[in-house]
């Protein structure tokens, strides 16, 4: 099936939500709500969109480029560490739309793509009063999908959090809830957190698209060999069925093509993030077919010659992490310094980096995660609703009178837990 013109047309015209529609009133590219991807997936059915962490604009362009090819919906995303107040990286939450929307003019990108507030990380009361204010000047700058993440507080303050957070996300944007720092190999996430923190949202008339748990990722570079539980994943995902609520995968970045088909095929997953693999491509490091970096017998990574930034630049990125005495996956923090340093290398070293990063995120669409022409499926959900909002995919089925404050505190005292060390809470 491929889009026609006149569809396409349509699209964009009702199928923008208003804050997209108010910053590119003329614009050409078809930025829409992550309920549009979330539910094209499930019309594919074993289907995950990839979310880029768009920490450069190669990395954007790259994943762009890939999906187009792919006829594949996208999600552009940037977690709240990478480009919130405190950024590591140039691309943040209040210029991601002007990037992406710019991209897909110029490149002639008609997939739908959304943009996804990633990890909006609350981990303690005291952040919730800047939330409140933060949160609609993302939606103001073009942001049509988040992610809150108070999975860092107690299962009932947790579910409290999102009660408070709610009404200051638009009834139409994607909506992605958490459980479980995302801590390694310990404090894997149970059914008894998820199945709290869902119905407790459900009785609130809120239906979250996706669910996070923390089922064996590490963000960053994989290195305890454990990786994604498969069968944890689709156990949880079973019992939350009947509020028809999908997966969010994490830290794919270092876990094996096989896996992450698996993810596809038992899970209800429709959103896998990878942010650091794309990250690594770009700058022209090696990596394995799983994305993970290489490393060299001496623990650096390996820069491949012809490939990514020139050698002389890496060379001049290496140093500058020596000096901040950065290694392994803090190399993270060399993309605010470096952005345009890289913007202004020659055209030809640029369109490599974005190659890479095309070449990869293609793969991933096409071969691991069933993506292809998801892209027709999800200009039909909006030409058959005839909006920028297709509603919520559950109905309310918890007794709001059994989940009040007072009753949430108390219910989080008997939830059965799987408490595990801090760990590292961006993708």
């Amino acid at each position: 099936m491929a889009t026609s013109s006149t569809d396409l047309s349509k699209a964009i015209s009702v199928g923008r939500p208003p804050n997209i529609q108010t910053l590119f009133p003329h614009s050409k590219a078809l930025l829409v709500s992550g309920k549009i991807i979330d539910l094209a997936m499930i019309k594919k059915k074993k289907a995950i969109c990839i979310a880029a962490n768009g920490r450069n604009a190669f990395v954007i362009r790259g994943a762009l480029k890939a999906a187009q090819r792919a006829n594949s919906a996208l999600i552009v995303e940037i977690a709240r560490s990478e480009g919130g107040a405190s950024a590591y990286c140039a691309v943040n939450y209040w210029n991601i739309a002007r990037i992406v929307d710019a991209a897909c003019n110029e490149l002639g990108i008609t997939i739908p793509v959304a943009l996804h507030a990633d990890h909006y990380g609350i981990k303690s009361r005291d952040d919730i009063p800047a939330a409140k204010t933060e949160i609609p000047t993302m939606f103001e700058a073009g942001i049509t999908s988040i992610a809150i993440d108070a999975s860092h507080l107690p299962d009932d303050q947790n579910l409290l959090t999102n009660l408070e957070l709610k009404p200051f996300i638009p009834e139409w944007s994607g909506l992605e809830t958490e459980i479980g720092e995302i801590k390694g190999k310990l404090g894997l996430s149970t059914k008894d957190e998820a199945l709290f923190l869902i119905q407790g949202l459900n009785a609130h008339d809120i239906f979250p698209n996706w669910i996070a748990l923390n089922n064996g990722t590490v963000h960053g570079l994989e290195a305890s060999g454990q990786g994604i539980q498969v069968d944890l994943t689709q156990k949880i995902h079973q019992a939350l069925a009947p509020y028809h609520v999908s997966g969010a995968q994490h830290g794919t970045s270092g876990n094996s093509s096989q896996r992450l088909r698996e993810i596809a095929n038992r899970t209800n997953t429709t959103k896998a993030n990878v942010a650091t693999a794309l990250q690594m491509i770009s700058w022209g490091l090696e990596v394995n077919d799983d994305g993970n970096a290489a490393l060299d017998d001496q623990g650096n990574f390996i820069k491949a010659g012809d490939q990514g930034v020139t050698d002389a630049m890496w060379a001049e990125m290496v140093a500058y992490a020596d000096e901040k005495g950065w290694k392994g996956g803090n190399y993270k923090k060399l993309n605010l310094p470096f952005e345009n340093k890289l913007l202004g290398l020659p055209r030809e070293i640029r369109e490599r980096m974005e190659r890479r990063v095309e070449s990869f995120v293609y793969n991933m669409l096409v071969n691991v995660f069933n993506a292809q022409d998801t892209a027709d499926l999800a200009i039909e959900t909006i030409l058959e609703t005839s909006s920028f909002d297709p509603g919520p995919k559950a109905r309310r089925i918890e007794d709001p009178s059994a989940w009040t404050s007072e009753q949430i505190v108390q219910r989080a005292k008997s939830i059965e837990g799987n408490d595990g060390p801090e760990g590292d809470f961006d993708d």
